[in-house]
């Protein structure tokens, strides 16, 4: 259902504390010098120069990253004090990781209100076991869910009080690398509104009961059962999966993922802290971490520059020019250049959604069209000036192979407006093949501070150039124009959710053309080779209800380009679609919020 606009937006009642980067270098730093060492020839003839300083690998993840052990006291209090600060703060500031050393926690219950992220420190889920809950629920919203954004769950085994966990979530809520001893509750209290979501690398030993969610995309993962479906549903890799049954009951299911690579994860490796570096997996199945420890490598904290909220893009980008990756700890971060990825295997993960604003209309970040980049775990906040672009993934016309290694985007999530005004051309660009993008929202915001169809201005979302880029949870909304545009070959997408822009004024304002809108997801004539299951476009003209949209889906009609299992929906028919893909479907019905499905396409 459509996500209802807040009478009041928390604008931050939760400032995090910010730390100035001691030692901050110019962007021209060089490699790590020590400071005023010279040859005795130079000594005797001139004073010592000071070189730039090496910036440091390592050392503590800051005020708003809570780490806990068993022993630790008050961690109820500390866990209830933080939700009081996020529960309702949607578009405020706080930031907070909550971390878990592994050991048994008994009796927690740990709500998770906005950017909250929970995670267990062990290697594997079953490292670290809470005989509690981790809970999201709707009660700072009447019971509506579909607002629950920005808020993860990570690498806990938990044992729920009741036998059933609640995690009622909408878009950017991750549930990852969880092992549930019980049922999982994916519905608020009282079966409220719910849009979400995303599950992968977990094991949930009972039942999924969606209820009232509207799509969910779970990947690579272990289910006892699940429950029903309304109207997108979908799994590949997942043991215990429904079978395939779109359109009754709306069940998308891949027996295998093509590919993956999970995510990657801070964890504790004695007293030292590393990030484990999943390995890539083709035609996976079932959980990375069933079998014990789980395939990959890892890397130490100090090959890592631990950035805090106050830092400048120089400096982030001499860290990376010095040979470290980059940990970005929770808290707001102002670019007034990008931040460029040029190393191949460079880690950039950030904590508790520290989140990234251009203020000039620069770019957030780029990477080289090199090897195994990972971006994970980071929300890019367009600025009020215009940015061409938000996220470029190897520069225009990159053509190298990564199939070996491919580069992923997890959990990297873009908005534009709500927080206040933003603006952005095209908000992430794919550039580099063999991409994987692995569950995003991209979201030009319908509600909170700054939003109008012209003030957050943002015509496109995804543009993917780069020919063999998967995506796996794709959700992409209400951008001005085309929110997901396809040049590359062979493209695949698996799972994408997505719903027009609510706001546009009148019917000429969405003319593409000859053609009434523009599609949710469009793949460029020049395309031979596509495919795509369980895609789903829904369409809530609120401001003006006459609207027509054509179709949810365009691509051309050639064998090689194949969907399986779309649908198109009109919300209590405030707009209406006049067919699914091209000029295949019926048209929606009215008033009356059923999907028009097509099965299989050509």
């Amino acid at each position: 259902m459509p996500h209802l606009p807040m009478d009041s937006p928390d604008s931050g009642r939760s400032l995090p504390a910010r730390r100035s980067v001691l030692g901050a270098i110019a962007a021209t730093a060089a490699a790590p010098t020590l400071l005023g060492l010279s040859s005795p020839a130079s000594a005797a003839s001139a004073a010592p120069v000071a070189q730039p300083r090496a910036l440091p690998g390592g050392g503590d993840l800051g005020p708003n990253v809570i780490v806990f052990d068993p022993s630790t006291s008050g961690i109820q209090a500390k866990l209830d004090e933080v939700f009081r600060q996020q529960e309702s703060a949607q578009f405020g500031t706080g930031r907070y990781a909550l971390l878990f050393k592994p050991g048994t926690y008994n009796g927690l219950n740990a709500q998770l209100g906005f950017y909250t992220s929970i995670a267990g420190l062990g290697l594997s889920p079953d490292d670290t076991a809470i005989n509690g809950d981790v809970t999201v629920d709707a009660g700072w919203f009447n019971g509506n869910a579909t607002q629950n954004f920005w808020r993860s769950a990570e690498n806990l085994a938990l044992t729920p009080v009741s036998g059933t966990n609640r995690w009622a979530v909408a878009q950017a809520a991750p549930f990852r690398r969880m092992h549930v001893r019980g049922g999982l509750n994916l519905a608020p209290t009282g079966y409220g509104w719910a849009s979400g979501g995303y599950i992968a690398d977990s094991r949930i030993d009972g039942s999924v009961g969606p209820y009232s969610q509207q799509q969910w995309y779970t990947r690579d993962s272990s289910v006892g059962g699940w429950a029903n479906a309304v109207w997108n549903m979908v799994f590949s890799g997942v043991q215990g999966a429904p079978a395939q049954s779109f359109p009754n009951p709306p069940y998308t299911t891949l027996d295998t993922t093509p590919v993956s690579r999970e995510k990657p994860f801070l964890y504790l490796n004695g007293s030292e802290y590393r990030v484990f570096l999943p390995e890539r997996r083709t035609n996976a199945r079932g959980t990375t971490w069933g079998s014990g420890t789980p395939r990959g490598t890892s890397l130490p904290l100090t090959q890592f520059y631990v950035a805090k909220p106050g830092v400048t893009a120089a400096t982030l980008n001499a860290a990376l020019t010095q040979g470290l990756h980059l940990l970005l700890t929770p808290g707001i971060y102002h670019l007034d250049q990008p931040i460029q990825v040029n190393r191949a295997g460079t880690v950039v993960l950030g904590l508790g959604y520290a989140t990234l604003i251009p203020d000039n209309g620069v770019t957030a970040l780029r990477t080289a069209d090199v090897d195994g980049v990972r971006l994970a775990g980071f929300l890019i906040d367009a600025g009020p000036v215009n940015s061409s672009t938000l996220l470029e993934v190897g520069p225009a016309g990159a053509s190298a192979s990564h199939s070996a290694n491919p580069t992923t985007v997890q959990d990297v999530f873009i908005r534009i407006g709500g927080a206040g005004a933003g603006k952005a051309t095209t908000s992430m660009v794919i550039n580099s093949r063999d991409t994987i993008i692995d569950h995003t929202w991209v979201w030009r915001a319908d509600h909170g501070t700054g939003v109008g169809w012209e003030t957050n201005r943002a015509d496109y979302g995804i543009r993917v150039n780069g020919d063999d880029v998967l995506a796996t949870g794709l959700f992409v909304e209400h951008f001005n124009k085309y929110d997901v545009q396809w040049y590359g070959q062979r493209g695949r997408t698996i799972f994408f959710q997505n719903e027009k822009a609510y706001d546009a004024p009148n019917q000429a304002a969405i003319q593409n053309g000859n053609v009434k809108g523009y599609a949710a997801y469009k793949v460029a004539d020049s395309v031979t080779t596509h495919e795509g299951w369980g895609l789903g476009s829904y369409c809530y003209y609120n401001v003006n209800p006459t609207i027509v949209q054509h179709n949810g889906f365009a691509a051309p009609n050639t064998p090689g380009v194949k969907f399986h299992n779309l649908l198109v929906v009109s919300l209590g028919g405030q707009g209406q679609y006049e067919h699914v893909v091209n000029e295949t479907g019926a048209p929606t019905s009215g008033t009356s919020t059923v999907p028009s499905t097509v099965v299989s396409y050509p």
